[in-house]
């Protein structure tokens, strides 16, 4: 059993002071003084609370500014056939495949009284059922959109008029002795609760190819913004922010347009996205943020812990950006050879895939089923 001597030992090693100040600097060099206000741990706790204020308004709106931005825009869903109740298919739907083989297929004809191709039709309909709405998707990409437009502007009103905006060295003056204003104090709270509430609802949002991706940068993310607050790197921190949403409200913009099926809007934005994502992932993060944080601090103090920590998650984020950048260029490539039929990172199972019967013309010559969809966009955090 672990003993509260035992948890408190480890709560200081954790904060000891070599491990995340440069060397002779102390806690107590970062407590309020003359006029100067730092940053503290115990900051971080408002966080969760606006994740759940998030979480409200996220409902609100996707209820009631979401849904009928929809309708405006002709954001229908398509009419899914439902399999048809089976006790026996559905047990194993749930419990052991969505993609049963032949061999499997056979028993499960067998003991659920369907012929093979009636089985293979059940399954094909279930998972159609299972998969998201175009509506549900096209909420969750307004959601983002409404929020990371916002943010980006409010990061430019706080960072536009900064000193270090301009001069990366200057993000390192009087480092870490810098006090924390009111405008960065909001910026990286909402931030921080954002990503919270990200994380809190992965596992209900529509899930895509890079789930796990996407899981590893929300919490990469997290833990760096936590990380850059405690340490007192609020300025680098501010400025890594606002390079993240520059590209993302291009993104779910085109999303939008894309669910809405207005597909030359969608692709025209998609471009102004990926040119967007390359120059502040690709170029900008790499050769501005990361060069300043890994060369400038070094100048001024000798490595330290903290230091290599917060450089390796920055690393860590910017691994995913040469992934996303990689899916993106791999579309562009698709899309200037006309070879584009679905996002790279799109949905799991997403393509609605019309039974074998529905694709068969009917006598007035028309064509049952679902047509495949064209989602010509991706997404990058």
């Amino acid at each position: 059993m672990v003993s509260p001597r035992m948890l408190q030992t480890a709560y200081d090693y954790f904060w000891w002071h070599r491990l995340w100040l440069p060397k002779n600097l102390t806690w107590a060099d970062l407590e309020d003084q003359d006029g100067r206000v730092y940053a503290k741990a115990s900051d971080l706790y408002i966080s969760i609370p606006l994740a759940f204020v998030f979480l409200i308004v996220r409902y609100i709106f996707e209820i009631y500014v979401a849904s009928p931005f929809a309708k405006v825009l002709g954001v229908k869903d398509k009419v899914k056939l439902r399999a048809a109740h089976n006790p026996v298919l559905e047990t194993f739907y749930k419990s052991c495949s969505k993609h049963p083989k032949q061999g499997v297929l056979e028993n499960l004809s067998r003991s659920s009284k369907f012929t093979v191709r009636q089985v293979e039709r059940w399954f094909r309909r279930r998972r159609n059922q299972d998969r998201p709405s175009l509506q549900k998707k096209f909420r969750e990409a307004s959601w983002r959109f409404t929020y990371y437009l916002l943010a980006f502007i409010a990061g430019m009103a706080v960072l536009a008029d900064k000193p270090w905006f301009q001069d990366l060295r200057e993000v390192w003056k009087e480092f870490p002795k810098q006090t924390m204003l009111p405008s960065q104090y909001w910026y990286y709270m909402i931030s921080l609760g954002f990503y919270w509430s990200l994380l809190f609802r992965v596992a209900f949002d529509v899930k895509r190819k890079d789930f796990q991706e996407q899981i590893i940068h929300h919490v990469a993310t997290i833990v760096l913004i936590s990380f850059s607050w405690c340490a007192n790197y609020i300025r680098v921190g501010t400025l890594v922010l606002v390079i993240h949403d520059a590209s993302d409200f291009f993104l779910e913009s085109a999303k939008m347009f894309n669910y809405a099926g207005w597909k030359e809007t969608c692709n025209n934005l998609f471009v102004v996205f990926a040119f967007v994502f390359i120059i502040t992932r690709i170029i900008i993060f790499p050769f501005w943020i990361l060069h300043c944080t890994w060369v400038y601090p070094v100048e001024i103090y000798p490595p330290f812990f903290g230091y290599y920590f917060f450089n390796v998650m920055l690393w860590v984020l910017q691994c995913l950006h040469i992934f996303w950048a990689y899916l993106i260029l791999g579309m562009a490539h698709k899309f200037l050879t006309g070879k584009l039929e679905q996002d790279e990172r799109s949905d799991k199972d997403e393509t609605d895939i019309p039974d074998e019967d529905e694709e068969e013309p009917t006598k007035n010559g028309l064509v049952n089923g679902h047509s495949l969809q064209n989602n010509n966009h991706h997404k990058a955090e």
